[in-house]
């Protein structure tokens, strides 16, 4: 799917001045960890049966595209904004590597869910490490589900690229309660610390959308 987006108007863009002083670094990362409740949402995916990576990658894609600065990309040196974003994230193959898998999130979830198992499938037989042409506009997502951990470093490339990262470990439950570490890598040439916190407020609005819709839905 070839994603559109527009050019950034630099002459009247008021991050004008923070683009030029990042954009000049090394290493213009800038990432935060989050214990993120997942109680409501953990217990929904339970009761429907459904599986929880997909279910949470369903709603942190579209987290991620409700704030329009992890839109935005750097494309030649110059700043653009894509009207949306699909993910791509880490599938385990058989032999112990992996490969990437591409998927829409802003679809209807009865859509999304039978395409993004057969995506996985296909990616787990055929799959690559090559997101394609148009690889720029994705979100990069990964899993550490084997740990529940306080601190990631990710790898990331020389120059600098500017797709936002989303990472998350091994959720864990106690006292009633289900918490899961949730990772976001930016560049901060585009994303400020204030638009990460929309990003994690966003999440919780979709985990607790998805949670009461799927607790309305007959069971079977």
């Amino acid at each position: 799917m070839s994603a559109s987006c527009r050019p950034i108007d630099l002459e009247g863009w008021p991050r004008r001045e923070h683009f030029a002083y990042f954009s000049a670094m090394a290493d213009p990362y800038a990432g935060v960890t989050v214990q993120v409740d997942i109680t409501r949402f953990l217990a929904a995916c339970r009761e429907a049966r459904l599986p929880f990576f997909l279910s949470f990658l369903y709603c942190a894609g579209r987290a991620a595209n409700a704030v329009p600065q992890l839109r935005q990309r750097i494309i030649d040196g110059a700043p653009v904004q894509f009207d949306s974003c699909d993910t791509s994230h880490t599938v385990m193959r058989d032999d112990g590597t992996y490969s990437y898998c591409r998927l829409d999130c802003m679809q209807p979830f009865e859509r999304y869910l039978p395409a993004a198992l057969a995506a996985q499938e296909q990616a787990k037989e055929r799959g690559g490490l090559d997101d394609g042409e148009d690889a720029v506009s994705l979100f990069f997502v990964s899993t550490l589900p084997w740990v529940g951990y306080t601190a990631l470093r990710q790898p990331v490339p020389t120059p600098a690229d500017s797709n936002p990262r989303l990472t998350w470990g091994r959720f864990e439950e106690r006292d009633g309660r289900a918490v899961m570490p949730v990772t976001v890598l930016v560049n901060h040439a585009l994303v400020d610390g204030v638009h990460i916190g929309a990003f994690f407020e966003a999440l919780e609005r979709e985990t607790g959308a998805f949670a009461a819709q799927m607790r309305q839905k007959p069971r079977n």
